[in-house]
């Protein structure tokens, strides 16, 4: 797939080139970081090619290696950031899927220069790549330190974060959600707020400063949705701004909002891990990712898992699909999800054929070994004749309609299941 243009890539080249302009210390100044981070050139390319197997430029060498080498260390006469317009690298007119790998890997743990300025050229590489569909987003974790991956481009609609209780509202009020948190949760999950609710300094429309706490922002958010309230000690509803009397006496699905409207205020890279550990302790089928509280019952590709996966339209779909599940919407997940399992099926074409790929996935998930072979192409088998017979798409009028959403739901998390399994064994070399 090719969404990046020639502009956005001339952009982030022109980012690693010349640098760019931060305010500091009431001041603009110029910065710069290098693409390859703490490495060396040679030592970051490696990381991502077999330059011994690529051509030379210099005539003198045999292979990549040797000719980056004697031009990058022995001399050091290539132009600053030469890579990003080497033919021998994909990045210029190759795929998008070639390009976002090789970015991704510019802010990888690894390699990046941790006191220096890569959290803004993230930030600048972002706007840039938004603007054609895709983002960088923390994929996975190393030594507690985020691994970036990309994935298509969602903006929320509006920009307004919904929380939990509104994306969940229906499912709440057909009590296919439900939810408890005893006493002694509800303290541990308050204590973990109140130590991380600072307080900073904000100026409004007129120039006037003043100090702000987190829970006062995150109330003004509930706002928005709802009036927070709690019961008092006579067992009244009543409105309320105390954080420990909401987090203790409301409903606990406003909990879950206290949580994911905390999290967009915050700036700790811990309160995940610790309020993730506290949902874990006490049984509760929830889990914090990526700002947002998830049912760890659900089956859910991982973002660990997602990343794996080289082709932007098969990653579209997945996202489409989970997505829409998110929210809701079982029919057009499912829909979303035979997409992208019939994609699926051809991820090695063109250079293999539909039926040949299809064997290529099902002998590696399979490792070659005739039981499982046997297993994995019966449920490709079958769910390949479920997408026949029944109406996957709302469009094919012929077909048995599906009027149950429990059906639904069997039915995306059986597709759902064999994906992530076989997206595991994908070559994403």
């Amino acid at each position: 797939m090719k969404r990046i243009s020639e502009i956005t890539k001339r952009d982030i080249l022109d980012l690693f080139q010349n640098g760019i302009e931060i305010d500091e210390w009431f001041e603009t100044k110029k910065v710069t970081y290098p693409y390859f981070g703490r490495m060396n050139e040679l030592d970051f390319l490696k990381r991502l090619y077999d330059l011994k197997s690529m051509r030379s430029l210099d005539s003198r060498f045999q292979d990549a290696e040797s000719d980056i080498w004697q031009h990058t260390v022995n001399n050091d006469d290539y132009p600053s950031c030469w890579v990003f317009e080497d033919e021998r690298f994909q990045l210029k007119n190759g795929s998008d899927e070639k390009y976002l790998k090789f970015i991704c890997e510019i802010f990888h743990p690894a390699v990046r220069f941790e006191k220096g300025y890569w959290k803004e050229f993230l930030a600048e590489v972002n706007i840039l790549l938004q603007n054609d569909g895709y983002e960088l987003y923390p994929a996975a974790k190393i030594s507690s330190r985020d691994v970036y991956g990309w994935r298509i481009f969602q903006p929320e609609e509006n920009s307004i974060f919904i929380p939990y209780s509104q994306r969940n509202l229906k499912a709440i009020k057909e009590k296919r959600i439900s939810l408890s948190i005893k006493r002694n949760a509800r303290n541990q999950i308050y204590q973990l707020l109140e130590k991380y609710n600072d307080i900073y300094q904000k100026t409004d429309e007129t120039g006037f400063s003043y100090n702000v706490s987190i829970s006062e922002e995150v109330f003004n958010d509930l706002r928005q949705f709802y009036t927070p309230k709690c019961y008092n000690d006579q067992k009244q509803y009543v409105e309320t701004s105390s954080l420990q009397d909401f987090v203790y006496h409301s409903s606990p699905f406003c909990v879950m909002d206290t949580i994911e409207f905390f999290v967009k205020h915050s700036c700790s890279n811990e309160f995940e891990a610790q309020l993730n550990a506290i949902l874990k302790l006490n049984d509760l089928d929830l889990k914090l990712d990526n700002g947002k509280i998830v049912s760890t019952f659900d089956n859910h590709i991982k973002k660990s898992t997602l990343v794996l996966i080289e082709e932007a339209g098969l990653k579209e779909l997945l996202q489409e699909a989970i997505q829409y599940y998110d929210e809701g919407n079982l029919k057009i997940a499912v829909e979303k999800l035979w997409d992208a399992f019939e994609r699926l099926k051809t991820y090695y074409s063109p250079t293999l054929d539909k039926k040949k790929s299809i064997n290529r996935i099902i002998c590696d998930m399979s490792n070659n070994k005739e039981p499982y072979k046997m297993m994995f192409e019966k449920e490709f088998h079958e769910l390949t004749a479920i997408g026949n017979n029944f109406r996957i798409r709302h469009h094919e009028t012929t077909k048995t309609d599906i009027e149950d959403n429990r059906h639904y739901d069997y039915f995306y998390k059986r597709c759902l299941s064999l994906i992530s399994v076989a997206i595991q064994y994908l070559n994403i070399g």
